[in-house]
Formats: C-alpha cells, structure tokens, sequence
C-alpha cells in the first residue's frame, strides 16, 4: 500500500510505545520525535552514534549494546539478539521500529516481537537490497535501467533482507543531473515523512499490518 506523505503527521498526541533502534546520526529518529510519536526508548549497537544524543536531549531513555562485546567475549551474534531482545522487552514496547539500524537480526531477537518489528529502507519493494541501495539505483539510474527510486517501510518477519510485509512506500524520481548527494538529499525527506506517517499509523490503527 502506499501511504501518502503526512497525511498522519502531527495528528495529535498517540497512544503507545515506541522503542527505536539507531547505528548511527539518527535523522529518522529526530523526525520521529519532533512528530511527538511514543518514544520510550533508545537503543544503539555503537556506542558514539549521535541518535543517543538526539534521545537524551528529549529525555528518552538510551541504552547501548555492542556486539563487539559479545564477539570479543567469544559469545555468537544469536547471544547478542537474544540479550538485545531482553533490553528492548524491558521497555514493553507496542512496535519495534529499525531506524538506521546497521545490523541484521536474527530469530534470536524476531522471535520475541512477531509483526511488531518496523524497517525503514531507501528503496522501493524488491529492488536495491542491502546497505547500499542508494548507490546501487544510483547505477542503475545511470545506466538507463531505472528512472526512479523510493522508500518503503515494512515488517520484519524473518532474517531476509529487505523483503517482508510492505506498510507503505513512496516513490522518489531521479531527475536529470542529479547527483548521489541530491538524490540522498531526497531520499532522505522522503524517509522521514513516510517513516513518521506509516508508525504513526500502526498506532491508531489507520495502517493495518499485511
């Protein structure tokens, strides 16, 4: 389905708990909170990713678990999902939302939040997988195989990539003589209005999950 950009927005306070997952600067965060949604938590794998500050500074709980802590302690990646599951369960929340969240999750952590685990990714349903889907419809713009990009926000059923149940999309044009940088510059826009809308939606039930 598609959802149209901000059509839920600034609607009002909603009712429920948010716990966000960030890797780094934390911009679809920000979009998240300046929206007033239910942010209850914060928490990064990176320990010197600017979201936290961003949470502190609205007075949102903030937690930090690395992996790297656990691979140097010879601990698997599936111990660290199962711990982060039970950090995030502390903070009851109603939906799971991957913002920026550099790391891909196992049933360890899946497992304990079926249809309530929410990804934002910069691409449109079954194109440009991965951590470099920008770059990649980029190249393929350049190439002639594609005359637009988008963004979506899905469920996270499982340990596929990019792939599960579609909430909403918008689609993003590339324009002739866009650069990455200004292409990124939208795309960007376009994840937070989308991302703000479709949670926003989940909540007071305008948004049905597939």
């Amino acid at each position: 389905m598609t959802v149209a950009e901000g059509s839920a927005s600034g609607s009002g306070a909603a009712e429920g708990r948010l716990v966000v997952l960030v890797s780094g600067s934390g911009s679809n965060l920000q979009a998240l909170l300046d929206d007033g949604l239910p942010v209850v938590a914060v928490v990064s794998n990176r320990r010197q990713a600017y979201a936290l500050e961003r949470a502190a500074a609205r007075g949102v709980a903030t937690e930090v678990v690395s992996l790297k802590s656990f691979t140097d302690a010879g601990r698997s990646r599936r111990a660290f999902d199962a711990h982060l599951a039970e950090v995030v369960a502390a903070h009851r929340p109603d939906y799971v939302v991957l913002a920026g969240w550099m790391h891909l999750l196992s049933s360890s952590f899946l497992d304990r939040f079926p249809d309530r685990v929410v990804n934002l990714h910069p691409a449109l349903p079954g194109t440009f997988p991965g951590a470099h889907a920008l770059q990649d419809a980029f190249d393929a713009y350049r190439e002639g195989r594609i005359t637009e990009t988008g963004v979506m926000v899905h469920l996270v059923p499982d340990e596929g990539v990019d792939n599960g149940p579609v909430l909403a999309t918008v689609t993003v044009p590339i324009e002739p003589g866009d650069s990455l940088d200004s292409l990124t510059e939208r795309v960007h826009a376009a994840e937070h209005r989308l991302l703000v809308a479709t949670v926003r939606g989940l909540l007071d039930g305008s948004v049905t999950r597939p």
